[in-house]
């Protein structure tokens, strides 16, 4: 995909869930998620739940987990989400005025832009070396979801019918085995280097290639965003279990987020649910 279609007349609806939870032994909590409505003119923060049109607007969520010592990991992953809820609509106007090629160079060039700066930040404050972030986001327009993705959080994708997908690649060494066949999940959950990345942003890494994409979507498919706090905590099979049930979406951020802590809790926890529904009547 190249271009950014046009907004419909009636387009569908989106339901939407955040949860985020420091974990039973985290001193502090890395994780942050973003919500946010913008078009062309306007850009307002959502709630922690909440049901938009994507009539008028574009749908943007994302969940970052951030690294480092002291407070430096909370405040990567803070100017993270920020970075993009301040670039993200100036890349939205230049498309509307037919400047960009379309969603892979705004997102490629938020991701370049948020790596330049954790880099500098590391850099140059004694406090601020070696912190990093990942970076997940699902851009939800009437008829598509584009993402963007660096790290090991992750963006999976349960459409109305059909099973789980997870739409994004863990950047780590044990995610590579795990892609190629050479281990499976349980393997992948004990693997003594799950936690080595080798991509982030920030973080002492010189590049970053970020995974782009885009999957057409359409009432009744519903999408997961988390930190891997969460899939430590909770099996594949119990995710699409839980994405199928009878929880309301608007309590199941909260659901997935509160039985991943009470499994494991090792790590900080977050998670954002998704509904697509369909256009309200006229």
């Amino acid at each position: 995909m190249t271009e950014l279609p046009s907004s419909l007349a009636a387009a569908p609806r989106l339901r939407w869930s955040g949860q985020t939870h420091r974990g039973r032994f985290r001193a502090n909590n890395e994780d942050a998620f973003l919500a946010l409505a913008f078009d062309a003119n306007h850009l307002r923060h959502l709630g922690k739940t909440g049901d938009a049109s994507l009539t008028d607007s574009d749908l943007v969520f994302a969940v970052s987990d951030g690294m480092g010592g002291a407070h430096s990991g909370e405040f990567a992953s803070r100017i993270t989400v920020d970075k993009v809820t301040r670039l993200l609509p100036l890349g939205f106007r230049r498309s509307a005025g037919g400047t960009p090629p379309g969603f892979k160079a705004i997102l490629a060039e938020i991701i370049a832009a948020i790596h330049h700066d954790l880099t500098q930040m590391g850099q140059s404050y004694e406090e601020c070396a070696g912190m990093g972030a990942t970076l997940s986001l699902a851009w939800f327009t009437p008829d598509w979801m584009y993402f963007a993705h660096v790290g090991d959080s992750r963006i999976y994708h349960l459409p109305r019918e059909g099973g789980l997908t997870q739409l994004t690649h863990d950047h780590s060494y044990v995610g590579a085995l795990r892609r190629s066949g050479q281990i499976n999940e349980r393997e992948a959950r004990t693997h003594p280097r799950r936690n080595a990345l080798q991509q982030s942003l920030g973080a002492g890494h010189q590049f970053v290639e970020p995974q782009l994409g885009g999957v057409a979507c359409r009432p009744g498919d519903r999408f997961l965003v988390c930190s891997d706090g969460l899939i430590d905590g909770l099996w594949d099979r119990q995710l699409e279990e839980a994405l199928r049930g009878p929880t309301p979406i608007a309590a199941l951020a909260a659901q997935l987020v509160q039985e991943a802590v009470e499994s494991s809790g090792r790590d900080n926890v977050t998670a954002i649910t998704l509904e697509i529904l369909a256009p309200a009547p006229a």
